[in-house]
């Protein structure tokens, strides 16, 4: 009799909490195949329930007591849904936001309308989402909400329902993040019909896939690109990987946001024109963001944001790891050469501090070195490796069978990017020969000119 007792107990009990929490809508490919009507749920998290999200009434939202009008909102909006499959990383970029800040976190679930196999049909259902969320957000502001305290955080299809979102309150929504914003149907658009910087007080646009899932311009105030803004590290280059060939670099871009919300590994976003000069170190001078320097990527971009707003649309690049963490270490590379005739080829660096070493191949061009005129190029190594005691180069033509060349180097300098880095390393009158390893141990440099 009592284990009955305990067992109806125990029912009551599961079903309680089953009414009291609920999670994302999860479809499969059957529902994708059949297609789905557009439904849209708002799933409430707090520092008070953090793993356990609370259905909003679109009617009586503010009917949940844990429905705090007075702290900041955070949207996270999901894009396209071609399995049906709730987000894999939605829990813990809930718990990521609520640990940085106590607010109001809103996962808008359109999972039932996200999962069609005909992705037309779904981009039609943005601006229904659209139309839902600003209905919520009217009632919030007339019941006493700042607009200004708003976040809303859109993946793909998910950046331009925040951007039509925005756009119904002209840009008075405190901040739009839009991670690798979809590309297809939107591409070529004009701003009316996608997310644009008017759509916020602060507009802010990350790319990983722009040759194929995602957007190639620019959206936003500031706009970064990621490794360029395509291929990312560590994501698979055939189809025959199966799924992660077509979704790997599109998700990368959630996955480098969480990241910034941890916050301990951060990411320079360098203002430049195109990857290539980026890569060749022109573009690590951040003066004009002084006295604060280049903006740090992801959540804590909100700090350069008035600057940003003077400088106009500024478009940004960085290079990462292939995961977690994510973030690289870099030096700005020097060389002056006193060969007589010019050559070209690639240089490999390593650097040790005798427990453990990095290395880089700086492949990406040819570099040319000509007499007395300064080389540079940027280096990033996978982790930083400190104090650096020796530093290894290799000098490659590629040019096989060839006599072997010998470079002479009038000097070498290596500047790390991070403030809290040491100084500029140099080295001066070295000798590399083609396809030998030079090792050597570095000394400050005499001044800051060669």
């Amino acid at each position: 009799m009592v284990w009955r007792v305990v067992y109806v107990l125990l029912l009551m009990f599961d079903a309680l909490r089953a009414e009291e929490c609920t999670e994302m809508t999860d479809l499969d490919l059957k529902d994708s195949l059949t297609g789905t009507s557009l439904s849209v749920r708002l799933l409430l998290y707090t520092r008070v329930n953090v793993s356990c999200g609370h259905l909003l009434s679109h009617q009586e939202p503010f009917s949940n007591p844990r429905f705090n009008l007075s702290s900041p909102s955070t949207f996270l909006i999901h894009g396209y849904r071609p399995t049906g499959s709730p987000p894999l990383w939605l829990t813990e970029f809930v718990q990521l936001l609520l640990q940085r800040r106590d607010m109001n976190v809103i996962v808008v679930d359109w999972n039932r309308g996200a999962t069609n196999i005909n992705y037309w049909k779904v981009v039609d259902n943005t601006r229904k989402v659209a139309a839902n969320l600003t209905d919520l957000i009217q009632k919030m502001e007339v019941n006493g909400a700042n607009l200004s305290s708003i976040h809303m955080i859109g993946v793909s299809l998910g950046a331009h329902i925040s951007g039509f979102t925005g756009a119904n309150f002209n840009g008075r929504i405190g901040r739009i993040t839009a991670l690798d914003p979809a590309g297809p149907k939107f591409n070529g658009q004009p701003p009316s019909k996608r997310l644009d910087p008017t759509d916020a007080q602060f507009v802010e646009a990350l790319h990983t896939d722009m040759d194929a899932l995602g957007y190639r311009d620019l959206l936003g105030h500031i706009d970064y690109y990621a490794n360029g803004g395509a291929d990312q590290p560590g994501c698979p280059r055939s189809i025959f990987s199966g799924s992660q060939y077509f979704k790997c670099d599109h998700q990368r871009s959630v996955f480098l946001y969480m990241s910034s919300l941890n916050g301990s590994c951060p990411i320079t976003a360098y203002p430049c024109d195109s990857y290539t000069l980026f890569q060749d170190g022109k573009c690590m001078d951040c003066g004009k963001f002084a006295p604060d320097g280049c903006p740090v990527f992801g959540y804590d971009a909100v700090r350069w944001r008035d600057r940003l707003l003077q400088l106009g649309q500024t478009r940004t690049y960085f290079q990462t790891n292939k995961e977690f963490p994510f973030c690289k270490f870099g030096y700005k590379v020097d060389i002056v050469t006193w060969n007589q005739k010019t050559h070209w080829g690639h240089l490999t660096i390593k650097l040790s501090n005798r427990k453990e070493e990095v290395q880089v191949e700086l492949n990406h061009k040819t570099l040319m070195f000509e007499r007395f005129v300064e080389s540079s190029i940027l280096a990033q190594f996978e982790r930083d490796v400190q104090p650096v005691k020796e530093i290894t180069l290799r000098f490659c033509t590629g040019k096989g069978l060839r006599p072997r060349t010998k470079l002479r180097l009038l000097s070498i300098r290596l500047t790390p990017l991070q403030n809290q880095l040491s100084g500029p390393l140099c080295r001066y009158d070295l000798l590399l020969e083609e396809n030998k390893d030079v090792t050597f141990r570095p000394i400050p440099c005499e001044d800051s000119n060669f």
